[in-house]
């Protein structure tokens, strides 16, 4: 049974009774702010606060005791004023006596509107909610203890940035707009890890990032940033579900780079020629990656003056590939927008397929349409990840409060102009030797699609100079691969070799 201890409680925070705590500091530490005092039952932040608890977990059958934070820090403004507050969940293995050697890794999630929750209770962290193998909800709702975290190889920190989870502004009058852009995101979130790297006493240690879906957006900007802005020099970045990064390609080249994932879903619901479906999914997709590179993309370029006979051909290929009929992919100038793929491919068994991961099925009011009613996956997440944070952060954490838990908070209008981060990243290992990329996509991925990803990784640097320190990984499920449980093994397992990969020799120097 899992047990806590309640380290420091010394000053009454918002709501129900949040407390301040630090641990033993280095007197070269920043000193902490005064906390101002809210009262009981208040909806606010208190924007320098923290409960700490004691925990440990078992990981590859080693026991793995830890320090658990949750709590909030400021944003400032240029004069200094706080005008935010970031909530954050830290994990740091306690039986570590070297901690400038023990790797740091900086976690967040996209949307961009939504916490951490994803990644922390679902694929890194040292407690994991209750869901069946395939990572479907079950009940009762709560969190269990996570055997393939990668607590045991390094600390964590989860960021909220600010209008999810508990993250808020410190009043009304705060303008939204120098938080929600691609650009203000980045800035405001790298000046808040300097001030958490500084508390924390963690300048000499290694440090990653993980960004999921728009936090790979952020991930990609943040690593430019940290080490122009604040001079802090990243190992590694791993980038889980990816955006487009800000990679023009035309609107027939992104269409084209979705087949790969159609066929993927096709086959997963046994919608393709005996043939292919007799394959294993990994033997057959590569043929689907050659006809997309090598064929429709080239044959697309042509417009409308693409010859009639070809057409067809590629209407009969797309159609063995899709599971969709020539009539539709010639009506559609061989051009296939997800939404209506996620309706037609099941239409006539009475079921669409989710968007995030296509392995799972909804339900219609009516068959007919061009689009499902909702994101069958959304829905089963949302079913079983709300519920097991809240009953984490105030049951486990002792975090007490009255705040509501933004799971998709207001963040809207977001800026999203001058998004040049796929660039930003290039930039970054290219000024830094030491860093390394990670992508790791789910091949049920209708959002971000593996074969997108793959595509941003291969035009990331056209140089190919860099490209012995770029990776693609791929597995069988969707958006959060790790939700299914053999890919949460074999995605962490992959996760603790390439942070291990990515630390240099001791006295190894920082040059080509």
């Amino acid at each position: 049974m899992r047990k806590f201890r309640i380290l420091l409680i010394t000053l009454t925070m918002a709501g129900w009774g949040n407390v301040h705590a630090q641990r033993n500091a280095a007197p070269s530490a920043p000193p902490t702010p005064p906390v101002e005092k809210l009262p009981v039952g208040s909806r606010a932040l208190n924007i320098d606060s923290a409960v700490i608890t004691h925990a440990e977990v078992t990981i590859g059958g080693v026991r793995v005791p830890y320090d658990a934070t949750a709590g909030a820090m400021p944003v400032w403004d240029e004069e200094g004023k706080p005008v935010a507050g970031v909530f954050y969940t830290y994990y740091e293995r306690t039986d570590v006596k070297d901690r400038a050697a023990r790797p740091l890794v900086i976690s967040f999630n996209g949307g961009p509107g939504t916490p951490s929750v994803w990644m922390e209770i679902g694929y890194t962290g040292p407690r994991r909610l209750n869901i069946d193998d395939e990572g479907f909800p079950i009940q009762p709702y709560g969190v269990k203890e996570n055997p393939n975290s990668i607590l045991d190889v390094a600390d964590i920190v989860y960021l909220d940035p600010v209008n999810t989870g508990f993250s808020r502004a410190v009043s009304k009058d705060i303008p939204t707009s120098r938080f929600f852009g691609v650009n203000e995101d980045i800035k405001y979130l790298a000046q808040w890890i300097a001030t958490f790297v500084s508390r924390k006493n963690r300048w000499a240690s290694p440090k990653f990032l993980i960004g999921e879906s728009y936090g790979t957006t952020r991930a990609s900007g943040l690593a430019l940033e940290l080490q122009e802005a604040q001079w802090m020099y990243l190992n590694g970045v791993v980038l889980v579900s990816p955006t487009e990064l800000g990679i023009e390609r035309s609107e027939f080249v992104k269409a084209s780079l979705r087949v790969p994932y159609y066929a993927a879903t096709a086959w997963y619901h046994k919608a393709l020629p005996a043939d292919l479906q007799k394959k294993d999914l990994t033997e057959m997709l590569p043929e689907v990656e050659d006809f997309t590179v090598n064929e429709l993309i080239p044959a697309l370029a042509k417009g409308g003056f693409l010859e009639e006979a070809k057409k067809k051909e590629l209407a009969v290929k797309m159609s063995r590939y899709t599971g969709l009929s020539e009539r539709f992919l010639l009506q559609s100038n061989l051009i296939v927008p997800a939404n209506f793929f996620w309706k037609e491919l099941l239409r006539d068994k009475g079921f669409t397929v989710g968007r995030l991961d296509s392995r799972y099925r909804g339900l219609d009011m009516q068959d007919a349409g061009e689009g499902p009613d909702y994101n069958a996956e959304l829905n089963s997440w949302n079913h079983a990840f709300m519920p097991a944070m809240n009953v984490y952060l105030r049951e486990e954490l002792h975090y007490k409060t009255d705040l509501q838990y933004y799971l998709f908070g207001p963040v809207r209008p977001w800026n999203n102009q001058n998004d040049h981060t796929g660039e930003n990243l290039r930039q970054a290992i290219a000024e830094n030797p030491f860093m390394h990329l990670l992508i790791q996509s789910g091949y049920y991925d209708g959002a971000c699609d593996y074969f997108n990803a793959k595509y941003s990784l291969w035009q990331l640097d056209p140089s190919g100079k860099l490209k012995d320190r770029l990776h693609w990984e791929g597995y069988r499920s969707g958006h959060m691969m790790y939700l299914r449980k053999p890919d949460l093994a074999s995605s962490t397992e992959n996760l603790r070799k390439f942070i291990k990969a990515s630390l240099p020799k001791p006295g190894e120097p920082a040059k080509y």
